[in-house]
C-alpha cells in the first residue's frame, strides 16, 4: 500500500539522494514545493517523489544543469500532453469503426 505521504528522509531512501540536494532542487524547481506539516517538516506526495526520482536521474545520473532539468521536463510533460491527446483520437477513431462495424453487421 502506498502512503500519502513521505518524510524527506524517506524521499532520501527511496531515491537514493542526500537531504541537501533535494532541499537546494526545492529552490530552484517550481514544480518542487513540498508541504510542511504543523511541526514544519517537509512532507512530500507521490507525485512529487517521482519528481525527485526524475530530477535525481537528470541531475546527478545524466549530468543535466538545473536549467537543463527544467527544460526537459517540461519537454516530457508537453510529450506526455501529446500522447493523451493521441490516445484520445485513438479512442474516438475506434469508437467510430466499431460502430460503422455494428452498421454494417446488422445490415447482413
Amino acid at each position: 500500500m502506498k502512503k500519502l505521504y513521505y518524510s524527506i528522509g524517506e524521499v532520501c531512501e527511496l531515491c537514493n539522494v542526500e537531504h541537501h540536494h533535494i532541499r537546494y532542487w526545492e529552490t530552484k524547481i517550481p514544480a518542487l514545493k513540498p508541504h510542511k506539516n504543523r511541526a514544519g517538516n517537509r512532507v512530500f506526495t507521490e507525485t512529487e517523489l517521482q519528481l525527485v526520482a526524475q530530477l535525481k536521474e537528470l541531475i546527478l545520473d545524466k549530468g543535466f544543469s538545473i536549467d537543463g532539468a527544467k527544460k526537459e521536463l517540461q519537454r516530457q510533460k508537453s510529450g506526455d500532453q501529446v500522447e493523451v491527446s493521441l490516445q484520445t483520437d485513438l479512442k474516438t477513431d475506434l469508437m467510430e469503426i466499431k460502430l460503422f462495424l455494428e452498421q454494417l453487421r446488422e445490415k447482413l
